[in-house]
Formats: structure tokens, sequence, C-alpha cells
């Protein structure tokens, strides 16, 4: 096997040494309520700029125990479909 391949595979992406799509979900939605509370309430930056700390420091630890959280909830993503029952049952069946 080729060695990118296996550095792709062994070290996901990460961003400011967070998973990727966690630290940018977190930079996200932070970034926009932190601008909307600041221009329609007027409150201070320092609460979100330490909430965004806070939850990024947060990410960053469970990036560290589990390195392939952005490609697992990508795979959840990708694989949960609702099926619809073609005969009546209870819950989601597959009928050939």
């Amino acid at each position: 096997m080729r060695e990118p391949v296996l550095k792709a595979v062994a070290n996901p992406p990460k961003i400011l040494w967070g998973p990727f799509l966690l630290v940018l979900l977190n930079l996200g939605l932070q970034f926009p309520i932190m601008f909307v509370a600041i221009g329609a309430f007027e409150l201070n930056p320092i609460i979100f700029v330490i909430s965004i700390l806070l939850t990024h420091l947060v990410v960053i630890f469970w990036g560290t125990k589990e390195p392939h959280i952005s490609t697992m909830i990508q795979a959840y993503g990708q694989t949960y479909r609702i099926t619809k029952n073609l005969y009546k049952a209870k819950g989601n069946k597959f009928a050939p």
C-alpha cells in the first residue's frame, strides 16, 4: 500500500488540534450566536470567547480519545435512512 493512503487513514484531518467536523460545527454555531448577541443585546464578547474556548477544549479532548469521530459522524449521516415498510408492521422492516 502507498504511504499517503496509510497516513490519511492513520491521521484524520484536524483544525486547531481538534477533529475537523466538530471544530467547524463549534465555530460555525457559536460565532453567529456571539455576533447576534453582541449586536442585539450589547453583551460582553468575553463571555462568548470563554464559551468557545471551553467547548473547543472539550472537542480537543474528545478528539484525542476518538480521533476518527468526524468520519464516524459522516458515515452515520450517510447510512442512516428511514425505510418505508412495504407491508403493515411495527418498526422499520426490509421486504424483498
